[in-house]
């Protein structure tokens, strides 16, 4: 098979300010060795997240130029709502300034105490709007989902008969919703199976609940379907994905994954009360409903990027870069998760350090020795972003300690990844040497955002 290569060329570029490892390491210990407290220009590559860090297109600039910046009504939302419509058939549009503000719509409508709403895996910002309202988030992934060196094809589904469990034990009055994310970014960005997504539908409606997706990645997810399912070997990724919005009752998105644009989100909807009432809602915190919080220049490069995001030569492009890193990394003997996800790989901290207990947080040592190695900045998953303290004050672990390199989508290129590969490596060398760390400063909620540590 010849080498897969970028399906666009490069007509802008922007210089990265190169540090020595003298400079990283004074620069870590002023950020707390947290790397979301490092300036962006003293980062060489930046794997933090692919959330708002693509490179948009030729046509996505252009129709930004186009953008019609009127209060209300402007062309570019009508634009922007046929796009989303087109791809998710839902009835009701709602822009929002990004995906946690479409979280915080509904589980203000819906959530509160008493309430809980179930997932494959709730994210970090998905599982704190949840929280904040009142609500409890639970999770269920799949046994297989949650061990990281089993290579399945669908690592990121719902545990259908343990969610039907939980709706018997719980009550279906107090489940206002079930969401399903796709990919299952905290679970290592694992696709969910159409089948998966149409038996959690078939499931809910047998309780009455409302199903819906997170669809950040919605066509990174379609793609691994086609892919990877029998029978949607000859759909185009367009028409899958509408097939997997079409169990949906409503769906979450931030446009900064796969809209390829640098802000924006939306949250759509069939219900007309539901959609009434966040709209209302809509209008108090995040502006009139035909524009959400965001300019028409950022609406008209949302529509272009949800028609750039299912050409099946770029998401070729995308999951091969991807797994690129993953077959290096694993080749060294680096512990991953397998297989690679669609928009990051995930390292198996617990493998790759198991001299460090969870609660002295090994995947915060690989971040913070990953940026003062080589300047990579990348991000824990683990117990530092989902650890939660018992009424014993001690720290209670989620299942995997991971650390995610992310990959921004039309950014880097082949040689910027084998440098990472290249680090990564030299670190995994030397892992003996690496020590634990401890907080010394979190905030109640998203604490690994603004999190001090110090090293033991």
């Amino acid at each position: 098979m010849k080498t897969i290569i970028e399906p666009f060329k490069i007509k802008s570029v922007e210089p990265i300010r190169f540090t020595t490892q003298k400079e990283r390491t004074r620069i870590l210990k002023e950020a707390y060795y947290n790397p979301f407290l490092i300036r962006a220009e003293d980062v060489l590559i930046d794997l933090l997240t692919d959330s708002g860090t693509a490179a948009m297109s030729a046509k996505q600039w252009a129709g930004m130029m186009e953008g019609d910046e009127s209060y209300a009504g402007a062309r570019s939302f009508f634009r922007f709502e046929a796009a989303v419509k087109k791809i998710t058939g839902m009835k009701f549009i709602i822009p929002t300034h990004q995906g946690r503000a479409a979280e915080k719509i509904i589980f203000t409508l819906i959530g509160g105490k008493g309430k809980y709403i179930p997932n494959n895996t709730h994210f970090d910002t998905t599982r704190a709007n949840v929280e904040f309202s009142g609500a409890e988030a639970v999770d269920f992934p799949t046994e297989e989902g949650k061990q990281p060196e089993v290579i399945a094809p669908f690592k990121g589904d719902m545990d259908i008969p343990a969610l039907e469990n939980f709706i018997k034990k719980t009550g279906a009055k107090n489940i206002p919703a079930c969401f399903i994310t796709v990919t299952n970014n905290s679970g290592g960005g694992q696709p969910v199976s159409m089948k998966n997504i149409r038996d959690t539908k078939t499931l809910l409606r047998k309780y009455n609940i409302p199903l819906f997706l997170d669809a950040c990645r919605f066509a990174e997810n379609a793609f691994f379907i086609k892919k990877r399912e029998r029978g949607y070997a000859d759909k185009s990724p367009l028409q899958i994905a509408q097939e997997m919005f079409s169990y949906a009752d409503g769906v979450t998105m931030s446009a900064k994954k796969d809209a390829i644009v640098n802000m924006g989100g939306f949250l759509a909807l069939n219900d007309d009360t539901l959609a009434t009432n966040a709209r209302n809602l809509l209008i108090i915190t995040e502006g009139f409903p035909t524009y959400g919080g965001l300019s028409g220049r950022d609406l008209e490069a949302i529509a272009q990027g949800l028609e750039e995001v299912l050409d099946e030569h770029y998401l070729t492009y995308r999951l091969r870069s991807v797994e690129y890193l993953g077959n290096k990394l694993t080749d060294a003997g680096v512990p991953i998760l397998q297989p690679p996800g669609g928009h990051a790989i995930y390292i198996d901290a617990k493998n790759f350090l198991p001299h460090i207990p969870p609660n002295q947080y090994p995947g915060q040592a690989i971040v913070a020795e990953l940026y003062q190695a080589g300047g990579i900045r990348s991000v824990e998953i683990g117990s530092v972003m989902f650890g939660k303290y018992g009424k014993d004050g001690k720290l209670i672990s989620p299942p995997m300690e991971l650390v995610r390199l992310a990959i921004p989508r039309r950014v880097y290129t082949q040689s910027h990844i084998d440098y990472v590969s290249e680090v990564v490596i030299e670190v995994f060398q030397r892992r003996n040497t690496l020590k634990g760390y401890k907080i010394t400063y979190e905030a109640p909620q998203l604490r690994h955002f603004t999190a001090h540590f110090k090293m033991m």
